[in-house]
């Protein structure tokens, strides 16, 4: 088996971000490995932005990203050090794009072993247990990837689980 040096987690900074850093940190311990955060902001979204500059509202794209560039570089400063994981250990990369076309070519670039990530993205529609991006991500990823599940949505799936006995 190959040895795993590089794991890429794909964090989207929702609700679920800090357990799938802290799955990966630990994974990561283990391995030996290095970890390559990356995190996409969607072009969709910014695009949404200027449509709304556009109308005259006091917003603008440039803005609007970094904004969420800072807010996310402070989230994964909490992460990181809630981890222990060192620093000089984790690569940060933001990228604007489509999430699955722009984490696959990270992931191809950086050479990565490995790709954590979590099943559920910032939409959280009840009921969805897999996200859009997690599902793409799945069935197009040439490199190994790790389902992350926080405990209340793995007691969900556990759940819908029938065993006979």
């Amino acid at each position: 088996m190959k040895k795993i040096s590089k794991i890429m987690v794909a964090l989207g900074f929702s609700e679920y971000s800090k357990g799938i850093f802290a799955y990966a940190a630990d994974l990561a311990k283990r391995l030996d490995a290095d970890i390559i955060v990356a995190s996409i902001i969607n072009s969709r979204d910014i695009e949404a932005v200027r449509t709304i500059s556009a109308m005259g509202y006091d917003v603008d794209g440039e803005h609007y990203i970094e904004g969420v560039r800072n807010e996310r570089k402070t989230l994964l400063n909490q992460f990181q050090e809630a981890s222990g994981y060192p620093i000089e250990r984790i690569k940060i990369i933001f990228g604007i794009g489509n999430p699955i076309d722009e984490l696959l070519k990270i992931a191809l670039n950086e050479a990565v072993d490995m790709i954590v990530m979590g099943v559920k993205g910032r939409t959280n529609l009840k009921g969805v247990f897999v996200g859009s991006v997690a599902e793409k991500m799945f069935r197009r990823s040439p490199v190994t990837l790790v389902s992350y599940r926080d405990p209340v949505n793995a007691e969900k799936l556990k759940k819908r689980i029938h065993l006979k006995d």
